[in-house]
């Protein structure tokens, strides 16, 4: 069950409480559901008793134990637990990990962009024609357009034809004229150095990965390959997966979706990518999106080593359900790097 699944399946649950007159809300448009925080359990767990509470002038642990009643009639869930003052934890059956990287392998790097097409706000984005804000404001057009957002920006002043020809940030106006629904203006802190020599992908990490009130470091070590380079971190996870499918193929057998037990972390980061685009998109912040896939990046490695048989070792179906993993963890972390503007090579 995919986070877009799970938050329709609560949503339906508030929507039978209400129509059965056990609570007296406004349904939501959406609930939001996420890994648990500290002192929370399970696979996933939601704030939305906490957010009906007021409205309904109930506790929230009493609107929290009605929703889990509801969820657990509908047999979805391994388990469905209250903890705190109200959140509601949902543990999910072992099929969840396979139907999540099924999910993700059928949608590609697309995977959290919306399905529906242009169905979102028309969006507005002012910017000045400094290099940092250049780039940013591209990377925002980009996660809202992915979101389903018309957007249209508007650049106070020329950018430098090299912003285009060497970083590809590209604010150029086009398409049809519209009224906006909102406006956003695009300024962060300026970049303290040129960050043309650089290049490309090294460029665009160095400006998108600190906070939009950060100072971003210029030339920084974006370009060595080592450990503490984040950029490096997040491309070589993704060459190494890239790697084990191509060395799995060589040996006769592909990926396959199956329960992956001991790689949990990697599964809720990856269920929670499309909660991540949705809200870098809606805050208008790549630089959560840039620490995101460093998440997935650090989470997918572990794995790695216990994907391909070892010695005469015959592949099994656990090895076809860690290369199925693998390869999952790979496409959300080119999928993202694309939305960034920075390439996602198969070999480092």
């Amino acid at each position: 069950m995919t986070p877009a699944e799970l938050s329709r399946t609560v949503l339906h649950a508030v929507r039978r409480a209400v129509d059965e007159g056990e609570l007296s809300v406004t349904v939501p448009e959406r609930v939001v559901v996420a890994p648990p925080g500290p002192g929370g359990c399970g696979d996933y767990a939601t704030s939305i008793a906490l957010r009906l509470a007021r409205e309904a002038g109930r506790a929230p642990r009493d609107v929290a134990e009605m929703l889990r009643a509801r969820l657990l009639d509908e047999r979805r869930f391994a388990d469905v637990v209250v903890t705190g003052p109200g959140f509601v934890n949902l543990s999910l059956h072992s099929t969840a990990s396979a139907d999540l990287v099924g999910e993700i392998l059928r949608r590609g790097r697309r995977y959290g962009h919306t399905t529906t097409g242009f169905s979102g706000t028309a969006l507005k984005i002012y910017c000045r024609a400094e290099v940092r804000a250049v780039v940013v404001t591209d990377v925002v057009a980009r996660l809202a357009r992915s979101q389903g957002d018309f957007v249209r920006v508007v650049c106070d002043g020329r950018p430098a034809p090299e912003w285009k020809s060497v970083l590809g940030a590209d604010v150029s106006t086009r398409g049809p004229r519209f009224i906006p629904d909102r406006t956003v203006t695009v300024c962060p802190v300026p970049a303290p150095a040129d960050p043309l020599p650089l290049g490309r992908d090294a460029g665009r990490w160095a400006l998108l990965h600190p906070a939009a009130h950060d100072r971003p470091r210029i030339p920084g070590d974006h370009l060595v390959q080592r450990e503490g380079n984040p950029l490096f971190r997040v491309r070589y996870a993704h060459a190494r997966t890239r790697a084990l499918v191509r060395n799995a193929a060589d040996l006769g057998f592909h990926p396959e979706p199956g329960p992956v037990s001991e790689a949990e972390a990697l599964v809720a980061v990856l269920g929670d990518h499309p909660r991540v685009l949705a809200a870098t998109a809606t805050h208008h912040t790549p630089d959560r999106l840039a620490r995101h896939l460093l998440a997935v990046a650090d989470a997918a490695m572990p794995l790695l080593p216990a994907v391909l048989p070892l010695g005469e070792e015959k592949p099994s179906a656990a090895h076809r359900a860690r290369l199925a993993l693998a390869e999952a963890a790979g496409t959300v972390l080119a999928g993202g790097l694309s939305l960034l503007g920075i390439d996602a090579p198969d070999h480092l």
